[in-house]
């Protein structure tokens, strides 16, 4: 186990040495993980439109405004998982394998636990509804789908989803933490200090106001007779 930092690494190939700015590593990291993340879960959990008693229009557009907090929030998620799954393999390549640091063990297991954020929305069902343009809204034998009834398989990805996210995060913290502490970025740690108490007020903030919102009244409605909201 080798915990020291490197300043160079080879490429064999290449022949050639090069400079290692670990600098930009830590500000990719800290983008996805404390600018990218915070905003896609925020904006699913605060964006949301207040409910209708039918929820979203039929055939709505992902990029309509009543509901690209959707989108908002899977296209800032993936980027960051993404980008920091090239950071990840950039530091293990550059440092000649895993080095076995606690920042290394901190920093692995949040791209592992945000890969699979990934995989397990995959596995979160079909839709269903009145609203989706694959039903007919006559005809509520045509409405079922995972998401719409509420299917075991949908309780059992938002039951892993959203604790599984916030441990993502409580690792990247970890993560973010341990590498200061390795590598010291003065300024990156005082914006780090500024994001935790503007999210931390901006929660409050939005909360008081009454904008958070259940994702499956703002989608399919508020009508008591929909299976989601059955026993609510």
């Amino acid at each position: 186990m080798n915990t020291e930092i490197p300043t160079e690494f080879t490429v064999w190939f290449l022949e050639r040495t090069f400079a290692i700015h670990w600098n930009y590593h830590a500000l990719l990291m800290f983008t996805c993980w404390f600018v990218l993340v915070p905003f896609g879960v925020i904006s699913i959990r605060y964006f949301k439109t207040k409910p209708k008693p039918m929820g979203l229009p039929r055939g709505i557009s992902k990029f309509d405004p009543l509901f690209i907090w959707w989108g908002m929030h899977i296209w800032t998620l993936y980027s960051a998982i993404t980008l920091s799954i090239l950071g990840l393999l950039l530091a293990v390549v550059a440092s000649g394998g895993f080095s076995g640091s606690l920042h290394a063990w901190f920093g692995g297991l949040t791209v592992l636990f945000g890969t699979l954020q990934i995989f397990v929305a995959g596995q979160r069902g079909t839709h269903g509804g009145h609203n989706h343009l694959s039903t007919d809204p006559k005809d509520p034998s045509t409405w079922r789908g995972d998401h719409f009834d509420m299917t075991r398989r949908r309780r059992w990805f938002e039951a892993y989803h959203k604790p599984g996210g916030y441990f993502a995060l409580f690792l990247a913290t970890g993560a973010v933490t341990t590498g200061l502490m390795q590598y010291w970025m003065a300024t990156l740690a005082i914006v780090m200090l500024l994001m935790l108490v503007g999210v931390f007020v901006l929660v409050v903030v939005l909360e008081g106001l009454g904008q958070r919102h259940d994702t499956y009244k703002a989608v399919f409605g508020s009508d008591p007779n929909h299976p989601g909201n059955q026993g609510q």
